[in-house]
């Protein structure tokens, strides 16, 4: 059997190493436009920022290796021209040669990958873009050249990354996002932490504002500033590389990438796609989605090989789990978040934690935000987000593999987890989320969120604030008495309003006074994540720039 993989890298090499392992005598031709068929596109930033040191270190296999321990057929600097799926052929031309041939298969995957979004603006052509091997090298050659200034157009994880690591070379840099935030995967009030940390560190941040003209030295937006620019990066997104398919009469999904089906198969039984090209499904409704990531491209190699070779499948769904370092910050995500929910018509609940990475009585423990979003009857975990200095990674993994196996929201609460105080605490942030979405579910209590604020007291509600008089002193939200809450009980009766909105520091305080607020006879409501969602959520923001 002949077997022709069209793109390497993550998706294209898993098939073409596993169908080895899988088949000792099948013959296995990949087909590489660029001159590099496995490297670490995840790593190409930080080879801009220096942090990676050596080009060769992304360079994980070359064809001679490939050949020598798989036995591979690999060609790199080789264009598929087309594909003739009645004849089972690929026209493919050499890129140092200009020779062109065709080529039959048995059988054949496509990992094309995808393309970055290249808008129609005057001067883009000085414009760079962040995908391969040969893009990096042009970039890190620019930043050799010891630039002053430079420009990132997009907000998303590879426009954060590359900022980052420009700022680490030392060069002015300003990132320009059309939306009113970066990294759309989190919600603002979670984003505000990035955008905080960036600033923080010296970018430029231009949020809600699109590039209109690229000049010879700056970048022209349209809120009216001029921007200086000597390097241009773009960076506002990729869309599937469909070209291929499309032209050889290959099913294109509703998210304009290749329809598959479980087994990664096109419309042509003969074919297959995987990778950044094809389309996936989303594991929490079941509609086809856009996940370009390098777990989920390696994984469903492997699915197509398996099934090529005959062995069962199990179909692989996506949740969207994604990781990004931005400075000191650690950013994750799983699942969906509100803005898509809401979208959706789905009913959710939220709420939000901040406690430290591991017992706070061991040194160096540091402060975290977590949110969790889940079905408020059933518990179903729909999504989580993290953001803090560390921890984050492993907590969104132990939600991601809830989300995988199950596990419900409250059911966060019963997970035996590793713990020692180095570590953890006790009862690790994982079950907190737990312990809080239990008594939710169950109508233990009731919470606001950060952005509802105003309409509870529209509704009549007073807002008691039950941290310490020194922790107000330092700041409280508008319209808020304090009264703390070791105080309750012997202030009661300066609270004539039986409707509160009770908020603390992080949201724990404000749990047990409107535990005790309920028990005295009062309707208590706790603002969730406390007095630390809210100051940096946009609903903070906006009160502070009009005062």
């Amino acid at each position: 059997m002949r077997i022709v993989i069209i793109g390497g890298v993550a998706g294209g090499m898993s098939a073409a190493t596993r169908l080895r392992r899988l088949d000792a005598d099948a013959e296995i031709i990949v087909l590489e436009k660029s001159g590099h068929v496995s490297y670490a596109n995840c790593g190409l930033p930080y080879y801009v920022g220096g942090v990676i040191e050596q080009e060769s270190s992304l360079l994980l296999q070359t064809p001679e290796s490939l050949h020598a321990r798989f036995r591979l057929d690999v060609r790199v600097n080789t264009e598929v021209l087309s594909i003739d799926p009645n004849k089972k052929t690929v026209t493919i031309k050499n890129l140092d040669s200009h020779e062109t041939h065709e080529i039959d298969y048995d059988k054949l995957i496509l990992s094309p990958g995808a393309s970055p979004v290249v808008p129609p603006l005057s001067g883009i052509e000085r414009a760079l873009t962040l995908r391969t091997v040969e893009d990096v090298e042009k970039i890190a050659a620019r930043v050799s050249a010891n630039p002053k200034s430079a420009v990132v157009i997009g907000g998303g994880f590879i426009g954060v990354e590359i900022a980052e690591n420009l700022i680490h070379k030392g060069i002015q840099t300003s990132l320009v996002e059309a939306t009113d935030q970066v990294l759309m995967p989190l919600d603002s009030e979670l984003a505000s932490l990035v955008s905080a940390e960036m600033i923080k560190h010296g970018v430029n941040l231009y949020l809600g504002a699109s590039v209109l003209n690229i000049g010879a030295n700056s970048v022209e937006l349209s809120n009216g500033d001029t921007v200086s620019a000597e390097i241009v990066i773009l960076a506002i997104g990729v869309r599937p590389e469909i070209s291929l398919a499309k032209a050889a009469g290959l099913t294109i999904g509703t998210r304009n990438g290749i329809s598959v089906d479980d087994f990664n198969r096109t419309s042509n039984p003969d074919i297959y796609a995987v990778g950044d090209a094809a389309e996936k499904i989303d594991a929490l409704d079941g509609s086809a989605t856009l996940v370009p990531l390098a777990n989920l491209a390696n994984r469903h190699g492997r699915v197509v090989a398996d099934h090529i070779a005959g062995r069962s499948i199990r179909p692989v769904q996506t949740i969207g789990t994604a990781i990004v370092k931005v400075f000191d910050l650690m950013i994750a995500t799983t699942g969906w978040n509100e803005k898509r929910l809401k979208a959706a018509g789905r009913t959710y609940q939220s709420i939000h934690t901040h406690p430290n990475s591991h017992a706070g009585y061991y040194p160096d423990a540091k402060q975290m935000s977590l949110k969790l979003i889940f079905e408020p009857t059933t518990g179903e975990i729909l999504g989580a987000q993290g953001v803090g200095v560390e921890g984050v990674d492993k907590r969104i993994d132990v939600i991601a593999t809830a989300i995988r196996g199950g596990i419900t929201a409250p059911e966060l609460a019963d997970l035996e987890l590793a713990y020692a105080p180095p570590f953890s605490s006790a009862k690790d942030p994982v079950n907190m989320l737990g312990y809080v979405a239990e008594n939710i579910v169950s109508g233990l209590t009731q919470v606001a969120q950060w952005d509802e604020i105003h309409e509870y007291m529209d509704k009549g509600y007073t807002l008691i604030d039950v941290r310490s008089v020194s922790e107000c002193g330092k700041g409280m939200i508008p319209g808020a008495i304090n009264i703390p809450v070791d105080e309750i009980r012997e202030r009661q009766s300066e609270i004539t309003n039986k409707k509160l909105l009770v908020n603390c520091q992080v949201g724990q305080r404000g749990h047990t006074a409107a535990m005790l607020l309920k028990e005295l006879g009062f309707n208590p409501v706790n603002l969730d994540g406390g007095y630390l969602t809210w100051i940096n959520s946009p609903a903070a923001a906006s009160l502070l720039v009009t005062n």
